[in-house]
Parts: structure tokens; sequence; C-alpha cells
């Protein structure tokens, strides 16, 4: 899936340092499919060990790099996604009344989503697209995405640091946890929508206004 073997990542990673992290963390978050977790935590195990790495440094360019990166994902979703959405959506069912419906999921909870997606591995490179497909206010995504872009920063480099190679193996898993939980919400949530869509349509309605109707 990620086009970075473990061993090409290492290399890269000892041969262009923060340069690697910025540009691997921003990537993912920006939606391109590549292991901007791993390179973080990799590039902190290597700082812990070798000490030719500032962690400081290391976190600081995960976090700018998270932010810059999802807030590119942000503004295509905004700009591409809403459109083909809008366009085409009708053709896999969601029709403009589901579109509505989308926009207002996100007005009340689009903080959480852009926050906690970013610990999820597929919401990581998502979320920030997602958002701006469904018009979730950029200011409101600055504050959630920044602050969920430093504390995943802070803890998975920090960790890595601390506790060297051991943290693979504790990320691994609980990035598994993260993700089959994420499905399993999405599953719930999914039912949940079903069987109240025409309550939550009239609330959609009411919070959004009438427009396509």
């Amino acid at each position: 899936m990620h086009a970075f073997s473990a061993g090409h990542l290492a290399a890269f990673l000892s041969s262009y340092g923060y340069g690697a992290v910025f540009l691997i963390v921003m990537m993912e978050s920006a939606g391109i499919p590549v292991p901007g977790e791993t390179a973080l935590v990799s590039a902190a195990v290597y700082a812990g060990s070798t000490h030719q790495l500032n962690i400081f440094l290391v976190v600081a360019c995960a976090a700018a790099a998270a932010i810059i990166g999802d807030n590119c994902g942000y503004w295509v979703g905004r700009a591409a996604g809403a459109p083909l959405l809008s366009r085409y959506g009708g053709r896999v069912g969601l029709d403009a009344a589901r579109l509505r419906l989308g926009q207002y999921v996100f007005m009340r909870y689009g903080g959480a989503i852009v926050f906690f997606g970013r610990f999820v591995a597929v919401l990581r490179a998502l979320a920030a697209i997602l958002a701006g497909a469904n018009h979730f206010p950029w200011p409101l995504f600055l504050i959630f995405n920044a602050a969920g872009g430093i504390v995943w920063a802070a803890l998975f480099g920090f960790g890595g640091y601390a506790f060297g190679k051991a943290i693979h193996r504790v990320a691994g898993p609980v990035g598994v946890g993260l993700l089959v939980a994420a499905i399993v919400a999405i599953a719930v949530g999914w039912v949940f929508l079903k069987r109240h869509e025409a309550e939550l349509q009239a609330r959609a309605d009411a919070a959004l206004g009438q427009q396509g109707r």
C-alpha cells in the first residue's frame, strides 16, 4: 500500500533528515497514501539512537507538515470535492438532501472528526478533504486540525524517542485497533443514520436552510 519499504524509509530519513519527515507527513496529510506516522516514529527512534537529529525539531517538522498538508487537503476538498459531489453524488445515492445531511454532521461533530481523525490511518489522509467538501468552517478546521497535529506529533515523536524501537511494536497494534474502532463506529453510525435519516434530515434542513430544495 505504501510507496516506501522500511529499508527505503530508513535510508531516506538518514539522508534527508527533517526534510524527509516534513515531506512524507505533509504528503500523507494531503491525502497521498504514504507512511507519515511511520516516518515520524522512525525519525524519532533515529534521533534517540544516533543523536544526529534533534527530537524537538523532528516533532516540530511533523506538526507543521501535518497542519500544512491537512490545509492543502481541506482546500482541495472545498474546491473540487463539493462540486464533484453536487454533480455526480446522485449517481451513488448522495442527492442534495443527503449532501446537506453530511454538512450538518460536520457542523455538529466536525471538530471531533478532524481532531481524532489524525490518529486513525485512513482518516488521517481523508478527514481534511471530507471537511472541505462538507464546508466545515475553515477557522474551526484550523483550530482542531492544529490541535490534532501537534498532539499527534508530540505523542508519537517523543514516544518514539523515549521508547526506541519498542514503540513500533506498540504503534502498529494501536493503529490497527483505532482503525477497527473507526470502522465499527462508521458502521454503527451508518445504521443509526438509516434508521433516523428523516429526523436528522429535518434537523439539517432547519440548521442549514432549504437550499437546493
